[in-house]
């Protein structure tokens, strides 16, 4: 994860977590943290004048809590473009308060808004936020192992609630599987944990696949939906730590 640039366009917005965003302990959830990251990318798209020029999806999202936000924490969101690839981008963003400590990376791919296939950006768009992103490329590339033929296998649902504006489970609700993991009362230190993302999910019944800490998401035909790396665990019962590469 790379620190924010010295030159470019940093977009920064204050958030303070609500009632519906902690567990019970008043930790705030992953699910909650992915939510933030993708209401803040598209609010720095919409500043910049990119609205309605191309329907972003998540690729690949990263998050890292070093100290955890509670309930009531003010808070600061600071996101910037630190990879630029052909119809791809990777952002950062940077989330801190009196105390809390978290970083994520994402890779973000443009599709044209008719067709939904990738879209090219355009000079505008690199005028906007190369700068920030620097010589840094971004690839779409997935990199996680696929699940091996031992893995444990469950049953989970996705519910129509999960459904975002593209018809599709959006990508904050597959971190609730690693907060159904940690449970409401774990303790919960640093965490680090990865979602590889591999096709759009509907409501309904998919499978889990699980093996150390690794999660693997398949629809009722078998086809591969997401995979899910605990890459770093300090919470009593979590998995352990997954063996998955770094960024």
């Amino acid at each position: 994860m790379v620190p924010p640039p010295p030159v470019g366009r940093i977009f920064e917005r204050e958030i303070r977590p609500g009632i519906a965003d902690v567990t019970p302990s008043g930790r705030v959830r992953l699910d909650a943290i992915a939510r933030w990251l993708q209401d803040v990318a598209y609010l720095d798209v919409v500043d910049a004048g990119f609205e309605h020029r191309g329907a972003w999806i998540v690729r690949r999202s990263r998050i890292r809590a070093e100290v955890w936000p509670v309930f009531g924490e003010d808070l600061v969101l600071r996101t910037f473009c630190s990879g630029i690839g052909r119809f791809c981008a990777e952002r950062r963003t940077v989330i801190r308060g009196a105390s809390a400590e978290v970083e994520a990376v994402a890779i973000w791919v443009c599709l044209d808004p008719e067709r939904m296939v990738p879209m090219r950006f355009d000079e505008e768009f690199f005028a906007v936020y190369s700068e920030s992103a620097g010589d840094r490329g971004a690839s779409v590339r997935l990199r996680h192992p696929r699940p091996p033929a031992d893995a444990e296998r469950r049953q989970w649902t996705f519910a129509i609630t999960h459904l975002d504006l593209a018809g599709h489970v959006n990508n904050s609700h597959y971190w609730e599987l690693i907060e159904t993991d940690l449970g409401a009362g774990a303790t919960v230190g640093a965490l680090e944990a990865e979602v590889e993302h591999h096709a759009p999910a509907q409501a309904g019944e998919v499978a889990l696949l699980r093996n150390g800490g690794g999660i693997w998401v398949e629809d009722p035909e078998g086809e591969l939906l997401a995979s899910i790396m605990l890459l770093a665990s300090g919470a009593s019962g979590a998995s352990g730590a997954s063996g998955a590469s770094g960024a």
